[in-house]
């Protein structure tokens, strides 16, 4: 789960991370209150910031400076509702201004190839650093972190040292650094980056942006996640599926797609993308993954889902059985239908392979729903539901 800049923000202030002060606004007038409360009586400058989870809002005209809370309100006026790379705009963060000297770059990742952590720091941040990393390598450090020790006093003075900050402000870099540790550690993420973590003429050192990534396989331990989803960018029918436990991603075609295992369903988008090429450019519409259990309960709240969906004309059930066998996936396939009666009006091509698919099969063509058709191949149930989702 990606989070906004703003719950960033008040993630690395829980941690200690060095920051400036910040207020989410989603009104222009919640944006002139934010920024008289942060200029106060000295007046200086604020940020207003666009909240979307997208890079390259600053090139979008969704960061803009203010000199006064009228002002600030004004841009957050010009901000709120804006369309930046597909993400609507719905509310700003004020941000205290800052006088900076430098901007660095640091990040903490998740090396899923090497089963270990990666830092990555430079003193050329502020850039888009996937351009740095390809025009001039060597700028980019990158130091491996163990992930049974983690980052501590000797390895935030390695990373420093490997990415040559200056001396005068190296212990300062290396404090922020472990305090970033403790964020990516203590909230399980897979990703916690600051670009840029700027030095302040004054000599601070500050965590002026972040991006940060929570593993959502460890909600379970941090129940403030669900406080953390943003119900407006989560797509209606992922949240009905998330409902029910389901492991649903909505995709943008007219088949939809259910199977048992994550192998298996993303080998169905793949063929059904391939025999959809034959067939007018028909598309898989979702990922759809039931695992090990097909009852009938699940297998009503899948279709239940995919039917929900107005782009699905067809939908291709595709199930090799191991632990749960055939013979229970057609008669959960048959309760299913029962169960959602007259909701059940798109066409079911269904390909059973496996544990017990002579009585799979058998049960299916006993059952003789109109809507059913059995194949017994994958590419074949791949082309017969392309051709049915075409008329």
């Amino acid at each position: 789960m990606d989070l906004f800049e703003y719950q960033a923000r008040d993630l690395f202030e829980k941690h200690g991370v060095p920051v400036l002060g910040g207020i989410v606004a989603t009104t222009a007038q919640e944006a002139k209150d934010a920024a008289e409360k942060l200029l106060g009586e000295d007046g200086g400058v604020v940020v207003v910031k666009a909240q979307v989870k997208i890079g390259g809002r600053g090139k979008a005209g969704g960061v803009k400076i203010a000199r006064s809370a009228q002002e600030a309100a004004d841009r957050a006026g010009e901000i709120l509702g804006m369309d930046i790379k597909g993400h609507t705009v719905h509310r700003v963060m004020i941000a205290e201004g800052a006088d900076i000297a430098e901007e660095y770059y640091f990040s903490l990742l998740l090396d899923r190839a090497e089963r270990r952590y990666l830092a990555m720091a430079s003193v050329e941040g502020g850039m888009e650093i996937e351009e740095l990393a390809v025009e001039r390598p060597e700028a980019l450090a990158r130091v491996a972190v163990d992930p049974s020790t983690g980052i501590d006093a000797a390895k935030a003075a390695e990373i420093v040292a490997a990415a040559n900050f200056a001396p005068d402000v190296a212990d300062d870099v290396a404090a922020a650094i472990r305090k970033l540790w403790d964020v990516y550690a203590e909230s399980d993420a897979t990703l916690v980056e600051v670009n840029p973590l700027v030095r302040t003429a004054d000599g601070a050192v500050i965590a002026l942006d972040g991006k940060v990534t929570l593993d959502t396989n460890a909600e379970f331990r941090h129940p403030e996640f669900a406080e953390l989803a943003d119900d407006a960018e989560t797509d209606p029918l992922e949240a009905k599926a998330a409902e029910s436990g389901l492991n649903y991603v909505k995709l943008d075609g007219q088949v939809g797609i259910i199977g048992n295992g994550a192998g298996l369903v993303m080998s169905t988008l793949d063929v059904v993308a391939y025999a959809g090429e034959r067939h007018g450019e028909v598309k898989p519409a979702n990922f759809l993954d039931i695992g090990g259990g097909a009852s009938s309960a699940v297998m009503a709240a899948g279709l239940d889902v995919i039917l929900g969906d107005e782009q699905v004309k067809s939908v291709f059930v595709n199930v090799f059985g191991g632990i749960t066998a055939c013979d229970e996936v057609a008669s959960g396939i048959v309760q299913a239908l029962q169960i959602l009666g007259d909701a059940a009006t798109k066409p079911l091509v269904v390909r059973l392979d496996g544990n017990n698919v002579e009585e799979g099969r058998r049960i299916l063509d006993e059952a003789a729903h109109p809507l059913v058709s059995i194949m017994d191949t994958m590419d074949g149930a791949a082309d017969k539901a392309a051709e049915l989702a075409s008329r």
